[in-house]
Formats: structure tokens, sequence, C-alpha cells
């Protein structure tokens, strides 16, 4: 059996010095039970929110504004990295956290220093980029990155005086990307053998890495130190693609993703309360739910797990003893029609109609050109005799691809769009589902359908205002009597 086992805890897991007790108790759980972890931590809640704030601020030039941002920052974590380092008979001693440093370890003296070094050039780089007054991409990931170095190392520490030997890696030493700042994509082979020569030492001497996550590095051409290598994001949630790509590269037994829930559900529980825990998923199933709106897991953490055939596990750390969603290969059969039902808001649909060029060789290809030229994902397809339609997320970039698009045919874009997906195994081969599915959101106006494409998947599109009565509509129809073999029944009776 593989010992190593990669955790990754999200920002509410790390939130303050309670929940990163907390946190520390689940690892100490993993050792006692004779598993190496591997620790990846995102920033603590809410920082990366402020961090992008500052920037913004000092992009438009104001200076002052930014920098009392990362005052406060700056304040919370001193206060957190005292609380977590300094130990309760020295609490006792002493009435304020200022009173605490001046009898604490001398490790949080160095990690205090550290964190004042770290602020110290964040602000000078807000203060020159406040001069300037223009946040370029690079800039916005050297000062998005902040938030997952510091909490990173601050657990490592806090890990250490808890007696699970933690020890911090950068995780840019680890995690290599392109230079494609605010989404860099990985480099797997540069990030296996960055593990193997950064991380695995370490996990063999019994020590308990801790990395942050949703950063990594660019190595520029030529570079020869660690001076030369430039920060990189994964994109907003990409810690859990970090902890994907450091259980790849390390073949790791399994990978971890500990958020505030107890695991993928039916659908989102503020919209269905008596939303149900799905107990075992498909990596395929489990892929599409998070593409289309799954807030709970990032689309690429599946991606690396599904190459090395590695479990994916969703749990909560605030209910640890919970056993969450397990994400495998091939998950047992379900008797309900649908496991989980997921929306993707803020999209807009795309009319592209030219009623003489569109069965033209090439014309589709030309209309896939302009997307691909502004880098804009599209999420459905749908073609008749004179046009076509798309959905994409909506954002700045939309007059640009219609202007482009204009240049083809005639374009129209409405916006406040969302779309359904109901996620489930062989929808294809269900008589009636489509059926079942349009009869229980008959009060809907549906825009757009799609079914065919997938197996597993069947999507349309809405108005924004309408997505949570359509989703508590189709609930109600599809998970009236749920497959216990699947679904966390008990939990429900146990509710009520």
């Amino acid at each position: 059996m593989n010992k190593l086992v990669v955790m990754k805890f999200g920002g509410t897991s790390v939130e303050d010095a309670v929940a990163i007790n907390r946190t520390a108790g689940i690892v100490r759980g993993r050792i006692e039970k004779g598993l190496t972890p591997i620790v990846v931590v995102s920033a603590m809640a809410k920082v990366t929110d402020q961090l992008l704030a500052a920037a913004a601020a000092a992009g438009r030039g104001d200076r002052s504004g930014a920098l009392a941002i990362t005052a406060r920052l700056r304040s919370r974590h001193k206060e957190t990295a005292t609380v977590l380092l300094v130990s309760e008979e020295v609490k006792q001693q002493t009435q304020t956290v200022v009173d605490h440093t001046q009898i604490a370890p001398p490790e949080l003296a160095t990690l205090l220093i550290s964190i004042d070094a770290e602020f110290d050039g964040l602000d000078e780089v807000l203060r020159g980029l406040a001069a300037v007054g223009e946040l370029t991409p690079r800039i916005s990931d050297m000062i998005v990155s902040m938030g997952e170095r510091l909490s990173s190392r601050m657990i490592a520490e806090a890990f250490s005086q808890r007696g699970l030997n933690g020890v911090h890696v950068d995780a840019r030493k680890c995690i290599i990307t392109d230079n494609q700042h605010g989404k860099a994509i990985p480099d797997d082979a540069m990030i296996e053998a960055r593990l193997k020569e950064h991380v695995l030492p370490h996990a063999s001497e019994g020590r308990t890495v801790v990395m942050g996550g949703f950063i990594g590095s660019y190595v520029a051409p030529n570079a020869v130190a660690d001076d030369k290598i430039i920060t990189t994001t994964l994109g907003r949630g990409g810690s859990d693609f970090t902890a994907a790509l450091v259980g790849g590269g390390i073949d790791a037994g399994a990978i971890e993703i500990w958020t505030d829930v107890n695991g993928i559900m039916t659908t989102d529980p503020r919209i269905v309360p008596e939303a149900l825990r799905v107990k075992t998923i498909s990596f395929e199933e489990a892929a599409e739910l998070a593409y289309f709106g799954a807030k709970v897991l990032h689309p690429a953490t599946i991606l690396p797990a599904v190459k090395k055939n590695i479990p994916v596990l969703v749990l909560n750390s605030r209910n640890p003893e919970n056993e969450g969603t397990r994400i495998i290969s091939l998950a047992p059969h379900c008797q309900s029609p649908f496991k989980s039902i997921a929306a993707k808001r803020k999209l807009t649909i795309i009319d592209v109609v030219a009623s003489r060029m569109l069965m033209s060789h090439g014309y589709l290809k030309a209309i896939f050109d302009v997307f691909d030229k502004h880098k804009c994902a599209v999420d459905m397809v749908s073609t008749s005799e004179v046009s076509v339609s798309l959905t994409v997320d909506s954002n700045e970039k939309l007059p640009d691809i219609a202007a482009d698009l204009s240049k083809l045919a005639d374009v129209k874009y409405e916006g406040r769009k969302a779309l359904i997906c109901l996620v489930g195994e062989n929808i294809r081969g269900q008589n009636g589902i489509s059926a079942r599915v349009f009869n229980a959101i008959k009060h809907v106006n549906v825009r757009m359908i799609s079914q065919g494409a997938s197996e597993i998947n069947m999507s349309f599109m809405i108005e924004e205002d309408d997505v949570e009565e359509a989703i508590r509509s189709l609930h109600a129809e599809f998970f009236a009597s749920p497959d216990p073999e699947i679904f966390d029944v008990e939990a429900v009776k146990a509710a009520r």
C-alpha cells in the first residue's frame, strides 16, 4: 500500500488559529494511521480577495488604500502566528498578544521577522505600482501569491511545534509552469522531477511537508539561480489543482481535498437544504460537475488523478469523522437517474447568423478561431440551418469577440444566462429521461439544450433568475427515492 497521502486544506480550513489547530489534529490522525502526509494549503480565508483589492487600488493610484489593506493583513498574520506558536503556559503568564512575544520561543521571533519582511516587500511593490498606475498580470501574480506563501510557512512552523515534524517547501520550487500569468499551465515532467528533488527526501525521513497551493513559477531562459524564477498562479481555486499535481507527481496513494462541506452533494444545499451527500462518484462524473459549477472541487483537480488512477476524497475539516465523497475510476452502478445537479451562472449566449455561409467549407473553423484568438472557452454549441449559438463565460472580451465574429456574420449576444447540468451514468440509454427533466421544469423557459454529446451529462440554458426554482424542481423529481448505495440517505433520516 502506498503510504503517501496529499492533503489539501482550503481557506476556511486555515482561516485562523482555531482552524489551523483543527487541521493539525487531522494531519496527526493520518500520521497515527501510518501514512505520510504532504500538506497543501490555501491562503487564509479572504486573504486572496484582499490582496487582489490592494493590487487593484494601487493600480488606480490609490496608494493609501492599498497600504491600509496590507496593514490589516500584516496584523492578522502576525497575530495568528503568535497565537499558534505561544504555548498555553506563556499565555497564562501574559495578558496580551504583544506581551506573549516577550517570552515566546525563538521560532516565533524568526517567523514574525519573516512576515514583516514579506509585507515590507509587498508595500514597496504597491508604492511603485501606484506611481506607475499599471497593474500587469506578472505583478498581480507576485502580489496575490503572498497569501499562500505566508500561510504555508506559518502552518509548517505550527506543525513543528505540535510534534508533527513540519517542514516548509516553497511550492514555486516544484510547480513549474509556462508564463501565462493568472492561469499558468503546469509542466508535468518538470513538476515530477522537482518533487523528487525537494519533497520526497523530506517525506522519506518522516517530515510533514507543507506547501502553498495555487502558486507556481516560470523558469526564465538561461536562469541560473532562484532569483530568476518568476512567480505564476494557476487561477482561482488552484490549490486543488496543486494538490492533484503533487499527488500525480509523487504517485500518492490518495489525494484528500479538505473543505467546509461533507463532500459532493446532489446539489447546492443552500438552494435545496435536503440535498444528499454523494458517497461515491466516478472521475468522469466529478469532472463534469466541477466544470459546470460544483464549487466544491476545481475542474482541473481530476486530471492528474485520472492519469495515475489515484482516488480523490472530498472531506470536511469541520466534521472529519464524516466519510465525505470518494472519487474513483469506476463507481458502483446507481439506481437513480442522476447523481448531482450543478449550475454555472454568469454566462452569455452568442448567436451567429449567416444564411449563405453556414454550410460552406471552413466556416465553423473560422468561428472557433475567433474564440481561440481571445482564449475564450465555449461551454455549449447548437447549430441550425442558418445560425450557430454558443455559450461562454460573461467577460470583458465579449465586445471584441463580437466585433471579430461580425466580420463573418450577423452577431448578437445576451447575458445573465445560466447552464443547468445534470450528471449521471448512461443518460443516453434511459428511455423517457428527457421527458421527465423538461416536465419537471415546464414552468421555466429553456433557451438551449445539449443531450447526446456525453453519456453522463444533460445540460440546458435558462435565465439566471430561474436557476434556484429549476434546481428545486429537478431535485424533487429525481431524488425523491435515492439509491442508498450511492447517497447518504441515513443522514437525512437522522436530521428528520
